[in-house]
C-alpha cells in the first residue's frame, strides 16, 4: 500500500497502477451525482445524446451536500452508499468514467466492470463530511438543478483523502480486511 497523488482527468495509466489500499490524495474536477441523476445520465448515454461532462476520465462522486452557508464552497460532503448506483455504473464505465466514490461495497457486476474497463471505486471516510468538504475549493450545478442538493456539480477539489477499495486487478479492501481479521483472530 501506498500513498499517490493523482490529478483528474484520470488516464487508465494513472488507475492502473492503483492498488486496493492504496490512499490517494485527489485532486482536480470531479462531478456529484447520485440516483437519479445517474438514472437521467444513463438515459442520455442509452439515446446517444451529449452528458452535461465529459465522461472520459472523469470520477463521479456519490454525494448530496448539504446546502452552504454563506461564504461557503460547500457544506457538509459525506459519501453515499454506493450500491444505489450500482445498476447504472457499469454502462458509464464502458463510456470512459475511471472512479467512483462513496462508501460501502459494490456488486460483483460493477467490479468486473472496473477491471474491463480500467476503472477503480475509492472510499470516502464516512463521519469525515466536513473534512472532506474542506477540500472542496469550487463547487457549481452544471445539470439537473430541479433535483436540489442531488443535482450534478462540477467540483474542484484539492487533495481529496480517499482510499481504494476496488482496482483494475479485482481486488477489494473490503474482501481482503476482512480476510486479515479472520486470519489473525
Amino acid at each position: 500500500m501506498k500513498t499517490v497523488e493523482l490529478k483528474t482527468p484520470l488516464d487508465e495509466k494513472q488507475v492502473s497502477e492503483l492498488e486496493s489500499g492504496d490512499k490517494v490524495f485527489l485532486s482536480g474536477e470531479i462531478y456529484t451525482a447520485r440516483d437519479a441523476a445517474h438514472k437521467r445520465l444513463v438515459a442520455l448515454v442509452e439515446e446517444g445524446k451529449e452528458l452535461p461532462f465529459d465522461l472520459r476520465g472523469a470520477v463521479i462522486y456519490y454525494v448530496g451536500p448539504a446546502p452552504s452557508r454563506p461564504g461557503q464552497v460547500m457544506n457538509s460532503a459525506g459519501p453515499t452508499t454506493s450500491y444505489r448506483m450500482d445498476v447504472f455504473t457499469p454502462l458509464l464505465l464502458e463510456h470512459g468514467l475511471k472512479g467512483s466514490i462513496g462508501k460501502g461495497p459494490r456488486s460483483m457486476k460493477v467490479r468486473d466492470s472496473m477491471v474491463k474497463n480500467k476503472g477503480v471505486y475509492f472510499a470516502a471516510v464516512g463521519g469525515a463530511a466536513a473534512g472532506i468538504a474542506s477540500s472542496v475549493k469550487e463547487a457549481e450545478v452544471i445539470a439537473y438543478e430541479d433535483l436540489g442538493p442531488e443535482a450534478v456539480r462540477r467540483l474542484v477539489v484539492e487533495r481529496m483523502p480517499l482510499f481504494v477499495v476496488n482496482d483494475t486487478k479485482g481486488n477489494d479492501l473490503f474482501e481482503a480486511g476482512v480476510a486479515e481479521y479472520r486470519r489473525e483472530g
